[in-house]
């Protein structure tokens, strides 16, 4: 365990370390017609493969969390079934939805954040970042029920070094929640927009969106200075100057532009599809986050998955750098009170397929 536990760390430092090396999410949130929410996001890290795996967890599951020093901190046991897209540890549910439509997932926050310093005595209470979106899988039903159980635990980080975390959470009301941990003390936002990203923290992401409000769907208009007639040179010129770089600022304004023009989508399944495709826009190739010379990891890209979450057909779908096919998980036709538990790599393969057209 002592051996395991130190390979954990390894990579949890490797994953929080390191400013050269991407580490980025991009979140947003599209409606159906009747209000209902589906939620799509990516997940980013150029330094080596996550191993990613789904992970189904039947009601009835018994975890307990890592804390610094071993793995005996807060026991937990998942009141409702729930599957989840898990990185490095099988145990670090990223994403994930739950059979009421509980919907949740980390989002990386470095430099930004900071958690309780872990106590010992408190260690039946205390639960690791990483293992937060389990808990809440497993023990709630509505952004409420979350809000309550938060103020009961003391969240803390397995490796104090690595970077801390922010988290999503939304339910099939339509309500959604950001968590952002600061000074020990857990403060949560409505996030009426759907939109999340990384650092700063959400209200600064919200205000830095006023210095973009002389963006505009379509063309600008054609007009006259002087004696020089001044015309767009193509469509969309009203996003001229929209930012295109990865940062997580550029990307949170992008997102919120492209979200909030979107056409509405008729059916939950069509908003998954366009979710995708808006979120085609922020896959992060390999080779920018490095500087010249720098070896980079032979990742076919950055953004290792793409997820997506329809919490009131209770269906999680996701696609990944290496088969970007999208692939989906009904919650409705797993059986959470006798199903076994598993975790299962995302991928069956280690790179794209290619079809060959038979012109025969």
């Amino acid at each position: 365990m002592r051996r395991q536990l130190t390979a954990i760390l390894a990579g949890l430092l490797l994953l929080g370390a390191g400013i050269t090396e991407t580490k980025a999410c991009t979140g947003i949130t599209l409606k159906t017609p009747d209000g209902k929410p589906v939620l799509a996001r990516t997940i980013e890290w150029g330094g080596s493969d996550l191993n990613s795996q789904y992970v189904i967890v039947p009601r009835g599951y018994r975890q307990q969390s890592y804390v610094p020093g071993g793995v005996d901190g807060m026991k937990f046991e998942a009141r409702y079934g729930y599957v989840g897209l898990a990185v490095e540890q099988k145990e670090f549910v990223a994403e994930g939805v739950n059979e009421k439509g509980l919907s949740a997932g980390l989002f990386y926050f470095p430099n930004y954040g900071s958690y309780e310093t872990y106590a010992p005595a408190k260690k039946d209470s205390s639960i690791a970042d990483l293992q937060l979106v389990s808990w809440i899988l497993g023990s709630c039903t509505t952004v409420d029920e979350v809000q309550e159980s938060i103020a009961q635990v003391h969240v803390v980080a397995v490796d104090p070094r690595a970077s801390t975390v922010h988290w999503r959470f939304a339910d099939p009301s339509g309500r959604q929640v950001v968590l952002e941990i600061i000074d020990g003390k857990p403060r949560f936002y409505e996030n009426k927009l759907g939109v999340l990203t990384n650092s700063p923290g959400f209200e600064w992401q919200l205000t830095n969106l006023n210095n973009y409000v002389n963006l505009f769907p379509g063309s600008a208009p054609t007009q006259q200075l002087g004696s020089t007639l001044l015309a767009p040179f193509g469509a969309g010129s009203g996003f001229l100057g929209i930012p295109g770089d990865v940062t997580p600022p550029s990307r949170f304004v992008r997102a919120a532009f492209y979200q909030a023009t979107a056409p509405q989508a008729p059916s939950a399944e069509e908003a998954v599809r366009q979710c995708f495709q808006i979120l085609n826009n922020f896959d992060i190739p390999i080779g920018i986050e490095s500087a010249r010379g720098e070896k980079t990891s032979g990742l076919p890209s950055a953004t290792q998955w793409t997820s997506a979450t329809d919490p009131t057909n209770r269906v999680i779908y996701y696609r990944t750098m290496r088969d970007s096919r999208i692939r989906s998980i009904d919650l409705k036709a797993i059986d959470f009170a006798h199903v076994a538990y598993r975790a299962v790599p995302l991928d069956n393969v280690d790179r794209q397929p290619i079809e060959p057209i038979d012109i025969h």
